[in-house]
């Protein structure tokens, strides 16, 4: 059975004047969340963009791929901190360019080589990496922290 989450983006005025303001409908989670074209294409100035949103997902999809890959090959790890960082480009017309993914994480009793193989097949097998397969390139920068 599916789980669906929802949010909602309302938007008010031309594309470089305007802006919306997202809320997560679902969680209820935070205080609706203002977003423009400017904080999109350039300085945030306290905004967010799709591009942010995305990146939030994928970093908080990637570490719950990651512990549960790392708990079944070597065991949980102690903390993962994941980055992503989603690129936004004009050239061509507007896209996403690329996503880079930056982990780093303490598992007591894992080598290098175990983290780098779970890393990788999280960046594989998570869902959101899924969703852009094919469509985006997806880097990945994963080291353990002593």
């Amino acid at each position: 059975m599916a789980v669906d989450r929802t949010a909602t983006n309302v938007w008010e005025g031309d594309l470089q004047e305007g802006s919306g303001s997202t809320s997560l409908e679902s969680s209820g989670a935070t205080a609706p969340l203002p977003v423009s074209f400017p904080a999109r294409a350039g300085e945030p100035a306290g905004k967010t963009s799709p591009e942010e949103l995305i990146a939030a997902a994928h970093a908080s999809c990637y570490n719950m791929a990651l512990s549960g890959a790392l708990s079944k090959s070597v065991g949980a790890p102690e903390w993962l901190r994941t980055s992503v960082t989603v690129s936004f480009s004009r050239e061509g017309g507007p896209h996403i360019s690329g996503v880079a993914l930056h982990v780093r994480g303490k598992v007591p009793g894992a080598s290098a080589e175990d983290f780098a193989e779970a890393a990788a097949a999280a960046k594989d097998g998570c869902p959101v990496s899924k969703l852009m397969a094919g469509n985006v390139e997806i880097t990945l920068d994963a080291a353990l922290e002593a």
